[in-house]
């Protein structure tokens, strides 16, 4: 027999079942799984966290292609964001009707059907960053650098102004080239 005073808390562990304080709950499971750079992260199996966001505001949308997932994508977009993004789009699809699109990783893909991607869209918290894969090759040649020696970057943040003839140049040119092809997923 327990001699443990009334009213104690205790914790017993097994088949999944935590017991506290006489009552009995499912305890959520976790596994560890690598992440970046081989670090160990905790994920959570059971009692998964339905959080629409990821960090810096950038909506969580399933891997998924076509435009659909992509007007998702917008459509979560916060404030200026969404604005800058339904602009952009706009934009691509009127300069490249047929262009195929995409949600990889959290962020939206533009590319050439057969070609590879030449664009992508990521939301940071104070800002918007646009990839483009061949950026390199463009003239001028977008301003922000990358560790991979092709892909340049442009970050729009708040407030600033978007250049569409200097973005439309840059979308005609980049569509052009020969795109990321990238893993299959």
């Amino acid at each position: 027999m327990d001699k443990r005073a009334k009213g104690t808390r205790t914790s017993e562990r097994g088949a999944g079942r935590r017991k506290t304080s006489g009552k009995t709950q499912k305890a959520a499971k976790s596994t560890t799984k690598r992440g970046r750079a081989g670090s160990k992260v905790k994920t959570r199996v059971r009692g998964k966290s339905n959080k629409a966001y990821l960090s810096g505001g950038n909506p969580r949308i399933a891997m998924a292609d076509g435009d659909a997932p992509v007007q998702a994508y917008i459509a979560k977009l916060p404030g200026w964001k969404r604005a800058l993004g339904m602009r952009l789009d706009a934009l691509i699809v009127r300069i490249l009707p047929g262009v195929r699109k995409a949600v990889k990783w959290n962020s939206p893909f533009y590319g050439i059907e057969s070609q590879g991607w030449f664009l992508a869209l990521h939301t940071f918290t104070h800002y918007v960053k646009i990839a483009f894969f061949r950026g390199s090759s463009l003239l001028p040649v977008p301003p922000g650098a990358s560790k991979n020696e092709d892909t340049r970057y442009l970050d729009i943040h708040e407030g600033e102004e978007l250049d569409e003839a200097q973005m439309a140049n840059w979308v005609k040119q980049a569509a052009a080239l020969p795109g990321f092809l990238g893993p299959s997923r």
